[in-house]
């Protein structure tokens, strides 16, 4: 059976059809999947945001602990640099 001009430009555009649907099914599932992976990132974004407040707490601290060392370290040379003390007795 012989097809014509019309029959096979049917034909043409059922096939483009044919690959459009399975092409397009096929990004459903990538849908999904990316949904999972916003969902993890977005897990990943507040474990990493929890982490740099901890961090900058942690950086706080410490400053205020160098503050309170500097702020000895004045008498504790005055005190090396005391005459030694004669022991009572």
């Amino acid at each position: 059976m012989f097809l014509t001009k019309n029959n096979q430009a049917m034909a043409r555009t059922l096939c483009v059809a044919i690959v459009a649907a399975v092409g397009l099914g096929g990004c459903a599932t990538y849908k999904d999947e990316f949904a999972t992976i916003n969902s993890r990132l977005d897990s990943l974004d507040q474990k990493v945001q929890g982490a740099a407040q901890s961090a900058e707490s942690a950086n706080q601290s410490a400053q205020q602990a160098n503050q309170r060392l500097d702020a000895l370290e004045g008498r504790v040379q005055a005190i090396e640099a005391a005459p030694a003390r004669k022991p009572r007795g």
